[in-house]
């Protein structure tokens, strides 16, 4: 197949990964022998469109998936897609506008399930046209059934272990979304609050002033805490106070948690205004009351602020407290406020039964496993500790929501005792269904639970779900622990955390043996990081691909390594065009001289240019292959980069191009082994980076019977070829014709400008000797009509100095 003079990626990328995927070329097979490497795919959440951030890590994890295939490895590359919970719940609303107490459950449920199949196309179409080299045969969602099946059969597992438990219990609560939250899902917001100091009442009478950030909650007050060491307070501990406007009675008590510098060193602890209300009420036994409803609103229990949003309550109270002569104080506060990661809104703690898994009885369990995984980039493995320590809460997986996966529960009306569903009839609606037997108390009315499991729940089964876990065990066996789990920075705390426990509770190994965490895509505007749920940032992945190409968008999306974040650069895509413009004109260039080329070596014939080129090329083969086994693609796609511009198109093709036209074979065969060499082997180390051009490149100059590049074997080094002494002579080569190029364009003259004498004075003999042997190359690049080497002896004068260096004089007659 003969190149075409001009390379059109909008029409030969997609005429490629139609040939791949017909051709079964990613396909994992499972009947083949050899080590397997199983990536454990990031399910892209169901809550908007994809946008450039999405475009960068996933096609970091296609970076690694190309290269070990080209190892020789069985590549086992799955998709999924999280489209169970919360999010997919909260698109659907946003886009259709509507909510499930307005439609109905099973109503809402079908939208749901209607739009996140639209929107997994889309997902599908751009890394299909991204060119990532998935299996697709290999796709699940989370809401399908095996993938529910497995969630609710890992649910009964961890219940009867006594790991999974329902419990009354301050939960965190999310107004807005209206459910109960994991404390992983929560982001902190900065924002400026008010400080209010009210005084309070001693049983003398005499005022206690209290500051509090949220007067709101007074009829929930249960205690005032100090300090133990404050001195201040600690006449009047287990003394009572009277809560104005409301008039119940707490006590002053102490605990170390109070801050002696935080207002007035007395805190009020109401149920519940804050983690550390919660901590205060289970440690000190306080008594429970609850204010603030699942609507954010405040209940009877508040007398006047009945009915009014929290923010309308606080203003609401102030002026009550400020017209009776309460308030002692009012000054704004910087503060950081606990908010939903989903919407951003300020969460509350509501007291209701909710179903946990127990972590907090295993933290030494969580961080031995994290030991066993490599974390890359390494220093990431901190936050994922960091995270473990400072764990307070047990993971509540419950959520009163419509759209996900139900327990499979019942619970008896008469007693409350709990039923789980068979096995074999998994899975299971228990609002569809009843149990078919009577409870052990002889009652036979059965209540579903009508709570579904968090997203995270479903999702941090990833690796069982895609692994086919208790259904095929063949499969399972072959791929199960995986090698990879690719994932953001950000989710560390859930993703990675609940996945390693999950796996630990059914398996009792780590589920994967590496973390590569990539950074994130930030706004080239300075906005930050983008999001599916808040527009997906200024360009859109099928726009940028349109525009430059699906190479050009992954070249850009190979700059940086794991770990990093990065702004979407149009200049750096572009640049990403240009490169692939290089490889193909440099391949048509090569075309000519590599048709029906048998290659072979003769070193007789080579060139010190040659020598040095196919020396450097075997240097290169050896730090892209480490970089990549390190997990250092962006230095992998740095080194062959540079071996290509710098070493090949900017220089020995300009050595080489008078013995390639000539005519004589023993002129042209040093150089024509060399070119053959360098570009198969450069298009070999740009493949997992450029998948298309370098596929077009390999079926026109190098593949046999249809072969695709990606199926071909990853270069190694040839140590005939390995040669320090050629490289540090031909760097004297690159050197001295880069004088002379930049005395030509200083002196305005162009680069195809002759010169009629290029003459050298060299200090070291072995290297007169190969600037001499190398008069072809060097006569070549820099145009120049006669070459003299003299060792150790001046030029001559009246000659144009363009090269002093501690090894050559280069001097030019022009």
């Amino acid at each position: 197949m003969a190149l075409s003079k001009q390379y059109r990626p909008q029409e030969t990328e997609p005429r490629l990964q139609a040939r791949w995927r017909l051709a079964s070329i990613y396909k994992f097979e499972r009947q083949a022998t050899g080590p397997v490497y199983a990536i454990d795919t990031p399910p892209a959440t169901v809550s908007g469109k994809l946008h450039m951030g999405h475009v960068y890590s996933y096609s970091h994890a296609d970076f690694i998936a190309r290269f070990w295939r080209m190892n020789g490895q069985r590549v086992f590359y799955p998709m999924g897609y999280d489209d169970n919970g919360l999010p997919t719940e909260r698109l659907v609303e946003k886009r259709l506008g509507i909510r499930a107490n307005e439609i109905g459950r099973e109503e809402f449920i079908n939208q749901c399930l209607r739009v996140s199949l639209a929107t997994e196309r889309e997902y599908e179409s751009l890394w299909i046209r991204l060119g990532l080299s998935v299996d697709w045969s290999h796709t699940y969602r989370t809401i399908g059934r095996a993938a529910r099946r497995i969630a609710q059969k890992s649910f009964i597992d961890l219940f009867e272990k006594g790991l999974a438990y329902r419990k009354k219990a301050p939960a965190v609560w999310c107004p807005e979304c209206q459910t109960a939250i994991a404390q992983a899902e929560l982001d902190e917001a900065d924002r400026m609050g008010e400080l209010v100091t009210i005084d309070f009442r001693l049983s003398d009478g005499n005022p206690i002033p209290i500051a509090t950030t949220r007067p709101e909650l007074l009829a929930a007050c249960v205690a005032i805490f100090v300090h133990p060491s404050d001195d201040r307070y600690s006449s009047f501990i287990g003394h009572d106070v009277t809560v104005p406007l409301y008039g119940h009675e707490v006590s002053i008590m102490q605990d170390k948690g109070a801050d002696p510098e935080m207002g007035t060193g007395a805190v009020m602890c109401c149920t519940f205004g804050d983690a550390a209300d919660v901590a205060w009420w289970h440690s000190h036994h306080l008594p429970l009351v609850s204010v603030i409803d699942g609507n954010g609103r405040l209940n009877r229990g508040s007398g006047d602020l009945n009915g009014l949003s929290v923010p309308e309550a606080r203003r609401h109270i102030v002026r009550t407290l400020d017209d009776r002569g309460l308030i002692r104080d009012r000054r704004p506060f910087p503060q950081s406020v606990r908010v939903h990661e989903r919407c951003d809104t300020p969460v509350e703690f509501i007291v209701a039964p909710q179903w946990f898994i127990n972590i907090l009885d295993f933290k030494d369990r969580w961080l031995s496993a994290g030991e066993e995984i490599s974390w890359h980039p390494p220093h990431l493995k901190t936050r994922y500790i960091e995270w473990i320590e400072n764990l307070h809460w047990d993971w509540c997986i419950s959520r009163q929501r419509n759209f996900g996966v139900p327990f499979p529960i019942w619970y008896c009306k008469a007693c409350g005792n709990v039923k789980v569903a068979p096995e074999q009839k998994l899975p299971i609606d228990p609002l569809q269904s009843s149990p078919d037997v009577n409870c052990n108390c002889g009652a036979d009315d059965w209540v579903a639970e009508t709570d579904v499991m968090d997203t995270w729940a479903t999702s941090s089964l990833s690796p069982q779900i895609a692994a086919r876990w208790q259904s095929n065990n063949e499969l399972y066996r072959n791929v199960y622990p995986m090698s990879m789990r690719p994932q953001s920075h950000e989710i560390i705390r859930t993703w990675a955390f609940y996945t390693i426990v999950r796996s630990h509770y059914h398996c009792g190994q780590v589920p994967w043996k590496e973390v590569c965490v990539s950074g994130w895509g930030l706004a080239p505007d300075g906005a930050g990081k983008i999001s599916k749920s808040r527009g997906g940032g200024p360009t859109a992945p099928m726009a940028a691909i349109s525009k430059y190409s699906a190479d050009a968008v992954r070249y850009w999306a190979a700059g940086t390594g794991f770990g990093k974040d990065t702004v979407i650069s149009e200049e750096r895509i572009q640049a990403g065009g240009k490169l692939i413009n290089k490889l193909w004109n440099v391949a048509r260039f090569s075309e000519r001289f590599l048709q029906g080329y048998r290659d072979s070596i003769e070193s007789s014939s080579l060139t010190p240019a040659d020598r040095w080129i196919l020396a450097r090329t075997q240097r290169v083969i050896k730090q892209t292959t480490c970089s990549f086994r390190n997990y250092q693609y962006a230095q992998a796609r740095h080194a062959v980069e540079i071996l290509f511009w710098r070493d090949v198109a900017d220089n020995y093709l300009e050595m080489a191009k008078q013995r390639l036209y000539a005519d004589a074979e023993g002129a042209t065969s040093g150089a024509k082994y060399a070119l053959c060499h360098v570009l198969r082997t450069c298009v070999h180390l740009f493949a997992p980076f450029l998948p298309h051009v370098t596929d077009e490149i390999y079926a026109g100059l190098f593949a046999k019977r249809g072969e695709s590049i990606h199926t071909s074997t990853w270069p190694s080094v040839d140590v005939r070829l390995v040669d320090d002494v050629a490289e540090a002579h031909g760097n004297r080569l690159v050197e001295i014709a880069t004088a002379v190029r930049r005395f030509k364009s200083e002196s305005n003259l162009p680069l195809s400008a002759p010169v009629h004498l290029l003459q050298l004075s060299v200090k070291d003999h072995a290297l007169s000797m190969s600037l001499k042997e190398a008069e072809a190359d060097m006569t070549s690049i820099t145009r120049a009509d006669k070459l003299d080497v003299r060792l150790n002896h001046p030029v001559d004068a009246g000659l144009r100095g363009v090269l002093e260096s501690d090894a050559v004089y280069a001097a030019v007659d022009v």
